[in-house]
């Protein structure tokens, strides 16, 4: 979701190793859901692209826009393909602006659609009920804290309303951040976000 600095990515994920959210190129990441060896073979080629075409021509060149069409195009030729079944997975490529009316989110379903989306994406498991519980609390401006607490709460919600408990160990969270100079990803350490959630 777009908070007040820039992208913030949060997933449920214990593992320490096999990560969801990833830096692409300097101000560009990659958050995906689905077969880990797919999506990680998906971000492999996209970072190969982004570094070619910002050696060739120059890193400006390097978008989220063109890198979310080639991924368009890779999953539209494998879904139409009748030698290989269809990748399953779900991706969002994010690119954090010089403002905030310059932040992009484009959102790839398996098939190759591709969709822009505004302030928010959610993918993956409980997907209604939780873009349900981002788009009651999302708003312009939201602080990074807040941002982290809104998605955990909602990510925490089960279908028939239990809330579950997750924990800063149980989560990978991570941020484009335009404040910081040329690299805006920064990954959030557990400590980061316990801190974040204890501010409820």
């Amino acid at each position: 979701m777009t908070y007040e600095n820039g992208i913030l990515f949060v997933a449920e994920n214990p593992s320490v190793a096999l990560h969801k959210i990833s830096e692409i190129y300097d101000r560009i990441a990659f958050a995906a859901v689905g077969k880990y060896n797919e999506f990680e073979n998906l971000r492999v080629a996209g970072v190969r692209m982004a570094d070619l075409r910002g050696y060739s021509y120059d890193r400006r060149d390097v978008t989220g826009r063109a890198l979310a069409n080639t991924y368009a195009q890779i999953l539209g030729t494998i879904f139409s393909s009748g030698g290989e079944k269809p990748f399953e997975v779900e991706i969002t490529v994010a690119e954090v602006g010089d403002t905030a009316a310059d932040d992009q989110l484009f959102r790839l379903t398996y098939d190759g659609s591709v969709a822009d989306e505004q302030g928010f994406v959610v993918m993956g498991g409980n997907a209604d009920v939780v873009t349900t519980q981002v788009r009651d609390g999302h708003h312009e401006g939201l602080p990074v804290d807040e941002g982290v607490r809104l998605a955990v709460r909602a990510l925490s919600a089960g279908e028939s309303g239990e809330q579950r408990t997750l924990t800063a160990n149980q989560l990978e969270v991570a941020v484009l951040d335009r404040t910081r100079p040329r690299r805006k990803f920064r990954r959030l350490t557990d400590a980061q976000v316990e801190q974040a959630l204890a501010g409820a």
